[in-house]
């Protein structure tokens, strides 16, 4: 089967952190228009759908040249609703009215600074592997702190997450620790369609080493760095 990937950006209307954040504008255009160019200059997808519930946020998707074929249920725009569940809605859609796919790509409107090159990156891992034992691509970056170095706290004790012995050594003695940093995500459809866990065991990492990249905005202290990393 010749492969086909589906890209898809969730942008729910209701973010509380940040409220109204998928369209506050970012170096003059719409923060979720950053991902939507993103995906569409990577042409590694035959179409970028938005996902949403939100009427302002579906016109600056579809004025950026995503697909926007419904509003998102209600069910699928709580603060409880999971990214397995909402891709699988899309997906569903998608197929029915398209035929199959082999893969979907996740972009999360919140790392606008990821580039074309990293999604192609992520895809091409993806596609390496074989057809029916292909596992999820997740990007990841060199985590800032060292799970080594983070402690549990138990009343008055702490207690290292990897154990005293750990602890004791040097930095740069120890294994390089990465974090999920939410960019990227391409993931195998049928995973997709039964609506399980996105990463599962066998996942792949794509590394991306760039903070510019890599920043994710959750909070305004984020969006603040979003805009200095904007301007001209």
């Amino acid at each position: 089967m010749v492969d086909r990937l589906l890209a898809v950006v969730p942008a729910r209307g209701g973010s509380k952190r940040l409220p109204r954040k998928n369209v506050l504008p970012l170096g003059g255009r719409p923060l979720i228009a950053w991902t939507i160019e993103a995906s569409l200059a990577s042409a590694v997808a035959e179409e970028t759908l938005v996902s949403t519930d939100d009427e302002e946020i579906a016109a600056a998707a579809r004025a950026r040249g995503a697909c926007v074929p419904w509003l998102r249920p209600a069910t699928l725009a709580t603060d409880t609703a999971t990214s397995a569940s909402v891709l699988q809605h899309a997906l569903a859609w998608y197929e029915a009215e398209h035929g199959a796919i082999s893969g979907v790509v996740l972009l999360q409107p919140t790392s606008p600074f990821r580039s074309p090159a990293s999604i192609r990156g992520a895809v091409e891992s993806f596609l390496t592997q074989p057809q029916g034992q292909r596992n999820a691509v997740v990007s990841v970056s060199p985590s800032t702190h060292h799970p080594a170095w983070t402690f549990r706290i138990d009343g008055q004790a702490m207690e290292p997450f990897l154990g005293w012995n750990a602890l004791e050594q040097r930095s740069q003695d120890l294994p390089p620790a990465y974090s999920l940093n939410g960019a990227v995500y391409v993931v195998p459809a049928q995973t997709v369609r039964e609506g399980a866990a996105l990463i599962r065991p066998g996942a792949r990492p794509f590394v991306m080493r760039d903070p510019r990249e890599t920043l994710d905005i959750d909070t305004e202290d984020d969006w603040r760095m979003a805009q200095q990393m904007a301007a001209p």
